[in-house]
């Protein structure tokens, strides 16, 4: 078959990022006087998560020296939910890979899959918290506020879900994510996160935005009575920073990888414009008819959550999949229908062949197709020569090379130049 050329384009982002995020974490946790909620001796429980976040193992360490400054005793649980496959073990791998262990902290990391009730919802669903912070005398919540793959809100992805996903560990995601099928995102989350606050136990939030280039544009130390309103007013900056694709529609789609720590979903939803899950409600553009993923990062640890997705992949990603920690994470969420393994084959040429077999009447060198590193990174792409017209008319958007076949290396997989 023919395939399209394609050509090297670069989007401009304009962004202000953070440049000595210790010194930032600092003095956020000054301003809110810390040592008003925190008495010394205190122990004070630090959630981090299973995603990718831009300085994550700097902003962590330097809250643990804040905190130790008042004379706290910080420790760190994993709040991630179902996620390393649903095991306290698993949960501490995926820490470490992000550099986050009792050594490289100097604190104790506890992790456990065991929870306390502590309430209920109006609409009678129970509230689970992690036994360990739980036990804690106080409870500091870290981490990134940005667009949710799933829905649309005024509070999305932040310290609202990690307060009620991430610290209910799988027992609460699990009947969290049942109840969302029928109530939905925004009432379920929220209202377990209100009585996670009613509790007590959250002293603080540490709530960070990114750029569309993975830095970390805003650290904001947010006391437990602001969290909410503050949630909504950094959701607003994080959608202004949000990376897209900006060309609509699309025949053909490659994406390099997917994996959890670039979305929860693998491949953000709200970038490709699409969900197999019946009640989630991504964004609906762009329009894209078909989408190839070639890979599964490494620090997905075998979990393609949202796989289906995709229509077509390769026999190496299906490989690296683990089934177990796939599965509880697909069960847990109440959405089996994203880990539904798409047509794969032995080779990237064959799976864009086939791909373009099914995009309409349009020869394979004329489809409109983009391929990008994962949604995440949406800096560089590449084009092909049918896009060619809209991406030079387009504000911010760079060519920045001539129309270039293909390359693939001696096994039929595609050589990207993209990562």
């Amino acid at each position: 078959m023919k395939l399209p050329a394609m050509i090297p384009i670069r989007q401009t982002f304009q962004t202000s990022p953070l440049l000595d995020i210790p010194k930032e974490v600092a003095a956020e946790i000054a301003r809110i006087k810390p040592e008003r909620i925190i008495a010394a001796g205190q122990s004070v429980a630090i959630t981090v998560g299973s995603r990718g976040i831009a300085n994550l193992p700097v902003i962590v360490a330097e809250t643990i020296r804040q905190l130790r400054k008042i004379g706290a005793q910080p420790f760190i649980v994993p709040a991630m939910g179902s996620h390393g496959g649903a095991t306290a073990e698993g949960q501490k791998k995926i820490l470490a890979h992000y550099d986050i262990t009792a050594k490289t902290m100097g604190v104790p990391v506890k992790s456990s899959m065991e929870v306390v009730k502590v309430a209920a919802t109006g609409d009678g669903i129970p509230v689970y918290l992690d036994k360990n912070a739980a036990g804690a005398d106080h409870i500091v919540v870290v981490n990134r506020v940005k667009l949710h793959t799933d829905f649309q809100g005024e509070i999305e992805s932040g310290l609202v879900k990690m307060m009620a996903i991430g610290l209910g560990k799988q027992k609460g995601a699990d009947r969290y994510h049942n109840a969302i099928v029928r109530l939905g995102h925004y009432r379920v989350l929220v209202s377990v996160a209100r009585e996670i606050l009613k509790h007590g136990k959250v002293a603080f939030g540490i709530a960070l935005v990114e750029n569309q280039r993975e830095e970390t544009e805003i650290i904001r130390a947010v006391a437990a009575a602001d969290i909410e309103k503050t949630e909504r007013e950094l959701l607003i900056k994080a959608k202004q920073l949000f990376p897209t694709i900006p060309l609509n529609p699309i025949d053909l789609l490659i994406v390099d990888w997917m994996g959890k720590e670039i979305s929860g979903t693998g491949m953000d939803q709200k970038v490709i414009g699409r969900s197999v899950i019946p009640y989630h409600n991504p964004l609906s553009q762009p329009v894209i008819m078909r989408i190839f993923v070639r890979d599964l990062t490494p620090a997905s640890g075998g979990n393609a959550i949202a796989i289906g997705n995709a229509d077509f992949t390769t026999r190496r990603l299906v490989d690296k999949i683990d089934y177990h920690a796939t599965y509880m994470n697909a069960i847990t969420s109440s959405c089996p229908e994203a880990v539904r393994i798409p047509i794969y084959f032995d080779s990237d040429r064959r799976a864009i062949e086939a791909a373009l077999k099914t995009v309409g009447e349009v020869a394979p060198e004329e489809a409109r197709v983009v391929h990008i590193a994962s949604t995440l990174h949406l800096e560089k792409m590449n084009i092909s020569e049918a896009l060619l017209r809209e991406a030079e008319s387009m504000e911010g958007i760079s060519v920045t090379g001539p129309p270039r076949p293909m390359k693939f290396d001696d096994r039929g997989n595609l050589i990207s130049d993209l990562e």
